[in-house]
């Protein structure tokens, strides 16, 4: 699956402007209790390491990217451990004018490199708004797939998620490449192969066919559905059956 990345935008002296749907997810905070607020007063408590903190002070201080662990705080109270990214945005006069951050739950286990967003790429540092309104349209693909579940549909093309989202496909497909690191056609499959895993293993479909599966998990032909299967989990959908068994 596609990991939640919480997004988070503040204006120079860090106070909250956006947060992405994934950062209420993960935080259980809304927006709208979001805006205003300074991210480290709400999500670090006792446990947040205080060297982390500090770290994070000065680079935000001396506004250079940063990349850090630790552990924040749910609304609720519940710690989780978490990796976050923080740029600096400056405008064409070279002036700070917003934070972008990127913090995604888990620890030394999650692997960065499948995580384009966790990566201190420059071009957060260099570029205007123009990153920022990339990654909202990001979102909204990301709403478009795990809410609609457009990828259900064998016929789903580019172009139509494009028109969609009110953009054109080259747009739309560097987005995808750039935050999910990935291709349009692998970005829809993550989708498709993770409703094949959850429908595969359920008793109320036992009657079905693996690729009869497939056919409405959106996958059009046999041979692709377990090519792509195989390269995304690692096992034929049969061994995946019988190792959930």
């Amino acid at each position: 699956m596609i990991p939640n990345i919480a997004v988070i935008l503040t204006d120079p002296n860090q106070k909250i402007i956006w947060v992405n749907e994934d950062f209420t997810s993960i935080t259980g905070y809304s927006l709208g209790e979001a805006i205003g607020r300074i991210p480290g007063k709400i999500l670090q408590g006792p446990k947040t390491e205080p060297a982390v903190v500090e770290r994070i002070r000065k680079a935000l201080q001396l506004k250079v990217p940063l990349k850090e662990q630790l552990v924040n705080y749910r609304k609720n109270g519940e710690e989780y451990l978490c990796k976050l990214v923080i740029h600096p945005v400056f405008n064409r006069n070279h002036e700070l004018i917003n934070f972008i951050a990127f913090e995604v739950e888990g620890g030394g286990n999650l692997d960065d490199e499948s995580i384009p967003l966790l990566n201190l790429s420059e071009k957060y540092r260099s570029s205007s708004l123009r990153a920022i309104d990339e990654i909202k349209l990001y979102n909204q693909l990301k709403k478009l797939m795990e809410v609609d579940k457009l990828y259900l549909s064998a016929d789903l093309t580019l172009k139509t998620v494009a028109d969609l989202l009110d953009t054109n496909t080259k747009y739309l497909s560097q987005v995808v490449n750039h935050q999910a690191g990935l291709n349009f056609q692998q970005f829809v499959n993550f989708y498709r192969v993770d409703e094949a895993k959850c429908k595969i293993i359920k008793d109320s479909l036992s009657n079905l066919t693996l690729y009869g599966i497939a056919l409405q998990c959106g996958f059009k032909n046999k041979s692709t559905f377990y090519k792509v299967f195989k390269e995304l989990t690692g096992h034929t959908p049969k061994d995946f059956v019988k190792s959930q068994r």
